[in-house]
């Protein structure tokens, strides 16, 4: 069995509410609360105490959405299947069957975190400057306006339209109603556009630069927020989804760069890191295995220039403060759910998992040239193929001391912590090789899969192919090749491979290696896993457009094979679905495909709405959000 840890986080948000006027709501959407606005008594927020109890506020506000942000991304993908313990708001969310008395289909949570983000964004004098000419709340001022941007996507994603609310709602019912009334409709083209706009008014300087809050009972303030570079990146990934237009992608690409560049100051990387699992080289039994940094992506919340957590909802640690998580109890096994989980991978994710090639490099003795051979199929506990699944799942047989009964145990290791992740850095290199496929530079992003991103890399396998235009482009994305000492990007080679043969530790500062290799073995000596190519097409666009369906393909495969459980998984099936030239049967075939090859006819049976419509893609509510039933067609 593997060893979870059990830390226990809280944020202790302070919600003041001081002679806040009472607020008489209309029958709508937008029901008031008495701490709808945790601050609304001052005409301004211009002390250090009102920001701060403004911001964590919000930040509380934020922990009510989310485990819903994951379970949305998750259940309704491809991934995960329900066991028989699941409530019927879970299946109903998994079956496309939601109604408004779903516990997770309700819009009026995220906007009490967007009404709460308006008040402190119309209030916040970010006029006020210090001895030293510094803005003093401009932090605050940022992280809010990206708390509200991340909000709003969150919302477009799941309701397809929502109005459009940029007012605080803290006056009398006659405006509210006005406000109501009057508020557009907006789409995720939309919201996208609209956030984009408004977040450019944000100076650089604050797209990493955060509120400096200490730490609250082990959590580090610096993972509360969004950082403004990726939600740029995100916007621009789904309009060119959206559009097809390949600007929106180039931009996508500059603005994750532009958070690798920045996230760690001037003049240090923010590399991939050699977080693997492989094979022990020259061991025939096929039970020996190795991981080179053990400290994986999802078991560290604490942050350091080579972490790779990124942004975090801080959840309470107990259920009597109100926000308690429950992600840990659907997924794992544990006292308070006496073991019976909830949510399980599902068959589909399986077969996908094993049918990876797993290339393993041995060295004889004193060879520097390693030979190549390949994991057998067939190995229990999902140990063929890519390694990432067995690494993160442990399953067995328990008994069950309530009962006293022997029952299914499961642990995910991806939900050992109350707080809920949103965004790693393995997130920001795949989104933005995808960017880079798609803006139609095809083996830029297979560097990203396959050896890595370093000058060095790019120069031999990128530059060749390109045009001297796209060459002048390309060049902004610096990953310097610096001596060990500089610590840059310095990719993994078949030296340091041998290296780790001969001792499972490396001592050159090797930091940069290709994602597929995380769970897959070598993959730069792996026969199949290659550029997808076809020398046979003569026309050099359409053969370019051959490498990017191929790329892409690639891409989404690795994203479930690393990011499986997290939350983005039916959201990534969303976008990649929007620009393929039959997004219904798209969505339809990978949604369906859950219960693997044989049995994917059984999913769509259960499933209640035809995901061939588009419109079921989505969630409504009360005939106010959302695309509605009567809005759809081709029932």
């Amino acid at each position: 069995m593997k060893i979870m840890k059990t830390i226990n986080i809280i944020i202790s948000a302070i919600c003041v509410v001081c002679g806040a006027q009472s607020l008489t709501s209309c029958q709508d959407f937008f029901d008031q609360e008495s701490d709808y606005v945790l601050y609304a008594d001052k005409g301004h927020l211009n002390t250090a105490a009102d920001t701060t109890y403004s911001v964590t506020g919000i930040i509380k506000k934020l922990q009510v959405i989310a485990d819903r942000t994951i379970l949305l991304g998750e259940v309704r993908g491809d991934l995960v299947s329900l066991t028989q313990d699941a409530s019927k708001d879970l299946r109903d969310m998994a079956n496309f069957n939601m109604d408004d008395q779903n516990m997770y289909n309700n819009p009026r949570d995220y906007y009490a975190v967007i009404n709460n983000c308006n008040y402190f964004i119309a209030h916040a004098d970010t006029a006020l400057r210090s001895t030293r000419e510094e803005y003093i709340f401009m932090k605050e001022y940022a992280a809010v306006k990206g708390i509200r941007a991340w909000v709003y996507m969150q919302l477009a994603l799941n309701y397809g339209k929502v109005p459009l609310v940029t007012e605080p709602m803290v006056t009398d019912k006659e405006t509210i109603e006005r406000i109501e009334r009057n508020a557009p409709m907006a789409d995720l083209q939309q919201i996208c556009q609209y956030f984009l706009n408004d977040l450019s008014t944000i100076p650089e300087a604050y797209n990493t630069s955060y509120p400096g809050y200490r730490d609250i009972r082990g959590a580090q303030s610096q993972h509360f927020y969004f950082p403004l570079s990726i939600l740029r990146a995100e916007m621009n990934l789904w309009l060119g989804s959206i559009t097809q237009q390949k600007n929106y992608y180039k931009q996508a690409a500059e603005h994750y760069y532009t958070y690798l560049k920045q996230r760690n100051g001037t003049n240090v990387s923010y590399p991939t890191g050699l977080n693997f699992m492989t094979w022990w080289p020259g061991r025939a039994d096929w039970i020996t295995w190795f991981k080179l940094n053990a400290n994986s992506a999802f078991g560290s919340e604490s942050r350091s220039n080579q972490s790779e957590l990124i942004t975090m909802i801080p959840g309470d640690s107990i259920r009597a403060e109100g926000n308690y998580s429950e992600l840990r109890n659907l997924f794992n096994s544990t006292d308070e759910n006496t073991y019976r989980f909830s949510i399980a991978p599902s068959k589909g994710l399986e077969e996908l998992s094993e049918s990876q090639n797993h290339c393993v490099l041995t060295f004889g003795s004193g060879s520097t040239v390693p030979s190549v051979s390949y994991s057998p199929s067939g190995l229990s506990d999902h140990r063929s193929g890519d390694l990432r699944l067995y690494n993160v799942l442990t399953t067995g047989q328990m008994l069950n001391k309530v009962t006293g009964l022997t029952v299914d145990y499961q642990n995910i290791a991806k939900y050992w912590s109350r707080n809920v992740h949103i965004y790693r850095r393995q997130m920001v290199y795949l989104r933005m090789a995808e960017a880079f496929n798609l803006a139609g530079y095809p083996r830029m992003a297979f560097e990203v899969l396959s050896t890595g991103l370093c000058n060095d890399s790019i120069k031999k396998h990128v530059y060749p192919h390109c045009t001297q235009s796209d060459s002048i482009w390309l060049a902004q994305f610096d990953f310097p090749s610096k001596d060990d000492d500089q610590n840059y990007y310095n990719v993994l080679t078949v030296e340091d491979m041998r290296t780790i043969s001969l001792n499972a530790s490396l001592s050159r500062a090797a930091n940069t290696m290709g994602m597929h290799s995380r769970g897959s073995g070598w993959t730069p000596l792996n026969e199949y896993y290659k550029l997808p190519d076809d020398t046979t097409i003569t026309d050099s666009l359409a053969r370019v457009d051959f490498q990017i369906a191929g790329v892409d393909s690639l891409i989404l495969n690795e994203a479930a094979l690393e990011f499986a459980f997290e939350g983005v998984r039916f959201y990534d099936l969303m976008r990649f679905a929007m620009r393929s030239s039959n997004p219904g049967a798209f969505m339809a075939k990978h949604v369906y495909g859950r219960r693997g090859e044989l049995n994917c006819g059984t999913v769509e049976a259960e499933i209640q709405k035809s995901l061939l419509n588009p419109s079921n893609w989505y969630l409504s509510w009360d005939g106010k959000i959302g695309i509605t039933p009567a809005a759809s067609s081709g029932e």
